[in-house]
């Protein structure tokens, strides 16, 4: 173990340049104790690791200093030869590119690794596609990766979920794929961070204004935290229903907005007790009228009459429909 510690402090230092025990540390889940033991261990055999005093101080890697060991365990040689996903490669037009790199990669490995390097293309593939292909349309896609590579700030016009055109001026920081969704990470002039689905962002225009990035943004970390504020802000809204035990296990894969919270013993009719939860009550009532006659609503009280409306409503109007074709047919 401490072999492949000693080996992940150079390339850490090798691929950050500078960085604190206390940073090495946590990294590495050991204590700064341990740190600086290794650190001296590395100087014993030679490996020229220096230390920096002061507010900017830490440890590095002897200037110009280089390894070309990898240390690579078998474990790692498998992560990185996981089949990424494709679709989001041609996204980027980097699908050709990533099977070039592979291939030089393999060819660096020693000769009895690369026979289960290669192997993983065959065992493991990643396909972040819908089986419906709904891929949208981003239109502006080379002009988002330009600017983001070159950092120059962007011209936009984007179209907000309530179809509102706005047009602003924004510092690009990255791309996210969600899933099959492409979003702009980018700075406002303001200094606030804000998220653009990609396909909705109808006008893209590179400035000649250059654009600085923070130097302690972290686009991972980001999304990480801004998915987690979304999901606290998103609307609940909890149902309690009985359903027909045949319907039960097509219930998480209606590809709509609910969770299935938690569901209670089969009373003696034959019915199970369901929680649900979704966005808003209008979901709910499209997804309860869904199933028809195998689920009830039990609570809330009011959500049974809203139901009720919205089926005799439907009846209406089908009614109506059939007496218009009848007559058109007559």
């Amino acid at each position: 173990m401490r072999g492949d510690r000693l080996v992940s402090i150079v390339l850490l230092l090798q691929s950050h340049g500078r960085l604190t025990a206390a940073e090495l540390a946590e990294k590495l889940e050991v204590s700064e104790r341990t740190i600086y033991r290794d650190l001296e261990a590395l100087s014993g055999t030679g490996i020229p690791v220096i230390a920096e005093r002061g507010r900017n101080g830490g440890w590095s890697l002897l200037e110009n200093y280089r390894t070309t060991l990898t240390g690579l365990k078998e474990s790692e040689i498998r992560t990185l030869f996981l089949s990424p996903s494709t679709q989001l490669l041609e996204d980027l037009g980097l699908a050709r590119t990533s099977d070039e790199a592979r291939n030089k990669l393999i060819a660096s490995l020693p000769s009895e690794y690369r026979r289960r390097a290669k192997e993983v293309w065959n065992r493991i593939h990643i396909d972040t596609s819908t089986w419906r292909d709904q891929k949208e349309k981003i239109i502006t896609f080379d002009v988002l990766k330009n600017a983001i590579w070159n950092n120059y700030k962007l011209k936009i016009k984007y179209q907000t979920a309530e179809g509102k055109a706005m047009g602003r001026v924004v510092g690009p920081l990255g791309l996210v794929a969600k899933g099959s969704r492409w979003y702009l990470i980018a700075c406002k002039e303001d200094g606030e961070f804000r998220n653009y689905r990609a396909s909705r962002i109808e006008y893209a225009e590179l400035t000649d204004e250059p654009f600085e990035r923070p130097e302690d943004f972290d686009l991972a970390s980001y999304w990480k935290s801004s998915t987690k504020a979304f999901i606290e802000k998103l609307p609940n809204y909890s149902v309690w229903v009985e359903a027909a035990p045949s319907i039960l296990p097509r219930m998480k894969f209606t590809g709509r907005f609910v969770q299935k919270i938690e569901a209670g013993s089969e009373p003696g009719e034959g019915w199970t007790p369901v929680k649900l939860s979704f966005d808003t009550k209008e979901e709910a009532i499209s997804y309860i009228l869904g199933f028809a006659d195998q689920m009830k609503v039990i609570e809330p009280e009011e959500l049974k009459a809203e139901i009720l409306s919205a089926a005799e409503a439907t009846v209406r109007f089908y009614k109506k429909a059939n007496r218009v074709d009848v007559e058109r047919k007559g």
